[in-house]
């Protein structure tokens, strides 16, 4: 049977999906994509998997998207990032059995994916993602997706979105943001540039951004006409948000807390949910939101939330009538909502800073750092700092590592191939050779076999030969 395309891909095999979760690193695993499902999400995507990693690595496929088969999981869109075409479509042939399309990542903006070069680090090079989409919708079973961000001028991201579309993309998620908004310079993401790119092309568009409640998404399908919305950081404080409900957050804490008993996932992806749904109450209880850092296991997780709920119910019980939200909040601390991202002039006051420029700078200090100051820092830099008071943040002085001649990730600096170390064990096992940077000495154990072999065959023959003379003599 041939593949669908276009709107009969979008209309038949996701099932006309309009509510999207969004593939998010660590946060959008499979207990949490169920949770959602339950509570009016259509349509889900995985995690954001490295297609290198995802290629060569047998336990990260198992344990991203190999494990236990999960039929009410579907639709299901598996997301890569790469910047080789050839290294994509394997990965994406080894993935596409488990799904129903799978993704490019081209809308990453953070640090790592500037240095891993992928995500929105890849919307200049037009070239190599024609022919990354291109070899994939040849190869592929399954249609290709593509999650992109916009370009600042709107005509420059509709030519963007068109390219695309002819390399062979069957469907566009458009994040109204540039590479350069995020965190708390995030601001706000512009519907006027995806409801440009939703004219332009004939392909399904979905839209990502400004989402934290069900009218946002009534809105936005409504002013860009696209065909279903996507909703990342609204989903995690509120996972019931695609039904129009704020239910009372340790009812989704302990519905997500019974699912990951049956699906489990990592403590530190539990623990982040948990963060995130009961942001505003941690606000309140500081003492919990440190013990549920500190908790090293699931039940300890659970005794954590079964407390704040507790908390909870006391204070609602003690509420007087007419008493109304504080901190601004539209609903009490204890209701699943939205949380507004506060920009750079307010996180400034969060940290006791003035709001000048150097005030702005704080968080985001550590990726145009020139200088180390400890006042620029991060928080978490500031207590590396404390423990080791000569580790400089300079990027300058950091070391430049050359890539690996196979794979492009750091290589070793004694390697005698040039390979990292998962790209040098292949080949010396391969070649039955010795690198004595990586500690792989497949050629120096196999010499020592043999010598021990020859050592056995040695002491026998002499013990051979006294037992035919004792035979002999007898």
């Amino acid at each position: 049977m041939p593949k669908l395309r276009g709107e009969a891909f979008w209309r038949e095999t996701l099932r006309g999906a309009h509510y999207v979760v969004a593939p998010m690193v660590d946060q959008s695993e499979l207990a949490w994509r169920l949770l959602s499902r339950r509570h009016g999400a259509q349509l889900c995507y995985t995690p954001m998997l490295h297609a290198q990693v995802f290629l060569r690595d047998a336990n990260y496929r198992r344990e991203n998207l190999y494990g236990e088969a999960c039929p009410e999981d579907r639709p299901l869109i598996v997301q890569f990032c790469a910047n080789d075409p050839e290294v994509f479509v394997q990965a994406a042939l080894l993935a596409q059995d488990y799904c129903d399309a799978i993704d490019l990542n081209l809308g990453c903006p953070q640090m790592i994916a500037k240095r891993g070069h992928y995500g929105a680090f890849l919307q200049e090079e037009w070239d190599l993602l024609q022919r990354m989409i291109f070899l994939a919708n040849e190869k592929l079973s399954v249609p290709i997706t593509c999650k992109i961000r916009v370009f600042p001028d709107i005509d420059k991201t509709v030519k963007y979105a068109q390219m695309l579309e002819k390399a062979g993309c069957q469907l566009l998620t458009v994040h109204g943001r540039t590479k350069e908004q995020k965190g708390p310079l995030a601001g706000v993401a512009s519907w006027e540039h995806i409801q440009a790119v939703r004219k332009a092309v004939s392909i399904p568009v979905f839209a990502n951004g400004n989402i934290q409640c069900l009218r946002d998404v009534e809105e936005c399908i409504r002013k860009t006409g696209v065909h279903g919305v996507m909703s990342a950081e609204g989903n995690l404080h509120n996972p019931a948000l695609f039904e129009g409900r704020n239910p009372l957050v340790w009812e989704m804490a302990e519905e997500y807390l019974e699912i990951v008993q049956k699906h489990p996932c990592p403590l530190s992806y539990v623990r982040a949910h948990l963060f995130k749904l009961w942001h505003h109450t941690l606000q309140v209880y500081q003492q919990l939101r440190e013990e549920l850092a500190k908790v090293k296991t699931l039940e300890g997780i659970v005794d954590v939330n079964r407390e704040l709920k507790l908390r909870c119910q006391e204070e609602m019980a003690n509420q007087k009538e007419g008493e109304k939200p504080k901190e601004g909040l539209p609903f009490f601390h204890w209701i699943c909502q939205p949380y507004i991202r506060p920009g750079p002039k307010e996180r400034c006051k969060e940290n006791g800073d003035s709001g000048t420029e150097k005030g702005v700078r704080g968080k985001r200090a550590l990726e145009d750092e020139e200088d180390g100051n400890s006042e620029l820092l991060s928080k978490n830099k500031q207590k590396k700092k404390l423990r080791n008071p000569n580790k400089s943040f300079d990027p300058s002085l950091k070391p430049k590592y050359a890539k690996c001649d196979q794979c492009g990730n750091p290589k070793g600096n004694k390697c005698v191939f040039n390979m990292c170390r998962g790209c040098c064990k292949k080949r010396a096992f391969k070649e039955t050779a010795d690198c004595p940077g990586h500690g792989l000495l497949f050629k120096t154990k196999y010499e020592k076999s043999l010598l021990w072999q020859s050592n056995q065959r040695v002491t026998q023959s002499p013990e051979v030969t006294r037992r035919g003379d004792g035979a002999v003599g007898e």
